[in-house]
């Protein structure tokens, strides 16, 4: 269904957006969320204020605006009409349902701290004295911590409050207007990054503390945002460490109404405490623990009908217009009924939309897409009904279509679905992800918001798109720094495919450090995988380069080497499962040693092992060498090495002798040797000896 303007209702031939119509949706397969879906209106137009970057000519998304910022472009705010998807119906969903995911812990916080669950009340505030008309005005607020009403000395509405040109008195008018302005030049970001000086001004207005009866001046400052919460807070800066910077600043009241249990709390506030503890100054709550007196401050604010319990999210819904020529472009048209006009969705028939042949794709520099400057293509008419209409000329944005592409691979070949439901049950969800960890808010959120609307429409079968995720680490300079050219220490990968070949370079980026962490690069470091990688080769491939086989025999390999290939093969296989790469390269380089070592020449069995370990990490070396050594299918198509438990025990253990907690030797005694011939070995041992002739032992 679509919104218009977040409030009108469209006519009902405008609200279908696909297949499915609210009926057919609670036939679906997940009847709980059929009536949740058909009634959130996901897509809607708005009015709204927007992240505007002037040198890209496009809007941007929130969690885009430090991106940006950091390569330098500028963000600003201004009112623009976009289209939203309202992905706050599903914050809780998306902030329950990764209990079940196997994700990084920071990446859950990240995605948590986004969407930022907030429990508390909103409380009504009445515009009590300076406003320049009778008209009586509420400002509602949202606080966790209604506990704290009593030390509430002032008011701040953001800039962008629609009641703030209402209430200004008109000897403020013209510092609240010149002050607007200077805030319309800076991003969100800029405007809640702590460490900045507090700036702000006084409206003229007073609101009632519902409280305490007593009148508080309203002002308005840049830390507030109309984005979040009600655009609105009552300002304790005895328990507020923004407010009280800001009170500071300007010279307001300071009040302590928490203290902690068993301190007196009648010396100066030095500093906000924000922690938990007994009301003071608070009238009835006035004794009672945090708990308690929030319990009992929204109950009388609920009786008294001045507020009432409510959760916020910092999660907004989702800016979904761009305004550039590439990008999907939206299946709606606005039709013109003569009385005005209306969105309407294409029906299946339409699709796909093509975007135009261009001689530019800049954009306009007026907020318009460059579609905007095509007739040709944006007027056309309606289909169904022979109106004149014209199409929607923003795009969508980049995430759109990675929030589903891995759908898609499923079942790429498919004209008449997404995906087949046999596809899908059979393949989701995707059991490893790896990518990085910069998608936590952008890519990887909207993927599970897009796969939950699928999901609750039936195209498919799981809650959750990605089971298991990972984070691949950086290679870093080789000064340990982030590659960069304005650094100078980017390496190009390009100059060691063509001194040592592509299988080095592969092999040691996972001999490199552990997967997901980061590790500077080494020149040096990788000539000893090329000799690793040679060893390998050079035993059955002469200088010349013609095969010889000669060494590799059929003979049983020793007892030694027979153990170091079965812990090859188990180390290998299990640490490929884990991701564990570089020991798993190591291991190998283990066997090659002891393969090397064979006094009866190398044992061809377990020469093709080693190559078939080799071949994930050097593909084409192990090919070449598979094919040399007379087979004629593709080595992936052979069957992966198995290992065998009681192959891998080593026949002697190494036992360490302490004498009072000290190391004093070490001996290499066969498995399974009784414990009275072990005491008989230790204590013969000339450097334990020394420290127990003559005395009594008490325990071994």
């Amino acid at each position: 269904w679509i919104e218009s303007n977040g409030t009108q209702n469209l006519p009902c031939d405008a609200r279908k957006t696909c297949d499915y119509t609210a009926d057919e949706w609670k036939q679906a397969t997940n009847k709980e969320h059929a009536d949740f879906l058909a009634n959130c209106r996901l897509a809607y137009i708005a009015e709204a204020p927007v992240n505007w970057c002037p040198e890209l000519g496009t809007v941007l998304a929130n969690e885009e605006v430090s991106e940006q910022e950091e390569k330098g472009f500028t963000v600003v705010r201004r009112n623009m009409r976009q289209w939203m998807l309202r992905i706050t119906a599903y914050a809780d969903r998306l902030l329950h349902d990764l209990a079940t995911l196997e994700w990084p812990e920071s990446t859950m916080e990240m995605q948590r701290n986004w969407i930022g669950r907030s429990e508390g009340a909103e409380i009504d505030f009445r515009v009590a004295m300076g406003i320049p008309s009778p008209e009586e005005y509420i400002i509602r607020v949202f606080t966790t911590r209604p506990d704290t009403l009593f030390g509430a000395t002032y008011m701040v509405i953001a800039p962008e409050h629609p009641l703030v040109a209402k209430i200004t008195t008109e000897e403020r008018k013209e510092s609240v207007e010149n002050y607007i302005e200077e805030v319309r030049r800076k991003s969100d970001l800029e405007r809640v990054d702590l460490s900045r000086e507090k700036t702000g001004v006084f409206t003229g207005a007073y609101a009632k503390n519902p409280a305490t009866g007593q009148p508080i001046p309203i002002w308005i400052a840049d830390y507030v945002l109309m984005t979040y919460g009600t655009g609105a807070i009552m300002a304790v800066p005895g328990h507020d460490e923004r407010d009280f910077e800001f009170a500071q600043a300007f010279g307001l009241p300071i009040v302590r109404v928490v203290q902690a249990s068993g301190v007196e709390g009648s010396e100066p506030i030095v500093k906000a405490y924000t922690e938990e503890g007994i009301a003071v100054n608070s009238g009835f709550i006035s004794g009672l623990y945090t708990s308690e007196a929030k319990q009992k401050i929204v109950e009388w604010l609920e009786m008294q009908k001045l507020g009432h319990r409510a959760i916020k999210y910092k999660l907004r819904d989702w800016l979904f217009s761009r305004q550039r020529f590439w990008g999907e472009p939206f299946p709606i048209i606005f039709v013109d009924e003569g009385e005005g006009e209306y969105p309407k969705a294409l029906s299946d028939k339409m699709l796909p939309v093509v975007l135009p042949e261009v001689e530019s794709y800049k954009p306009s520099g007026t907020g318009e897409s460059p579609l905007a400057t095509i007739p040709e293509w944006v007027n056309t008419t309606d289909p169904e009904t022979g109106l004149p209409a014209r199409r929607e000329t923003n795009t969508m944005p980049q995430w759109a279509g990675s929030s589903w592409y891995y759908l898609r691979y499923l079942d790429p070949a498919n004209d008449r679905e997404l995906v087949s439901n046999e596809d899908e049950k059979y393949w989701m969800p995707v059991d490893l992800y790896i990518g990085g960890a910069e998608h936590a808010v952008t890519h990887l959120l909207y993927s599970r918001f897009w796969h939950k609307v699928l999901f609750d429409l039936g195209i498919v079968s799981t809650k959750e798109p990605f089971q298991r995720m990972i984070h691949q680490g950086i290679v870093l300079g080789e000064n340990g720094v982030k590659m960069s050219k304005s650094l100078g220490n980017v390496v190009n990968p390009d100059e060691f495919i063509s001194k040592f070949g592509a299988d080095t370079l592969r092999t040691y980026y996972m001999f490199l450090g552990p997967f997901d962490a980061m590790k500077p690069w080494d020149s040096k470091g990788i000539t000893g995988v090329y000799r690793f990688l040679n060893r390998i080769w050079r035993i059955v491939i002469g200088e010349d380069n013609v095969t010889d086989a000669s060494r590799l025999t059929d003979i049983v390999p020793s007892k030694s080497l027979e153990r170091t290939l079965h812990q090859t093969i188990r180390k290998v296989t299990e640490d490929i499962d884990a991701l564990r790469f570089n020991t798993a390269v190591s291991a190998m380089m283990i066997l090659q040693n002891a393969i090397e070592d064979e006094q009866e020449g190398v044992p061809r069995a377990v020469y093709e092992i080693l190559i078939k370990l080799i071949s994930p990490f050097a593909p084409h070396l192990a090919e070449e060498l598979w094919q040399r050594l007379g087979n004629h299918d593709s080595i992936f198509k052979s069957s992966w090495p198995q290992y065998d438990d009681a192959k891998t025990i080593e026949d002697t253990v190494t036992i360490i002798l302490q004498v009072n907690g000290k190391m004093r030797d070490k001996l290499d005694v066969p498995r399974g040797m009784a414990q009275q011939d072990l005491e008989r070995f230790a204590c013969e041992s000339e450097k334990v000896s020394r420290y127990i002739d003559g005395k009594q032992i008490r325990k071994v």
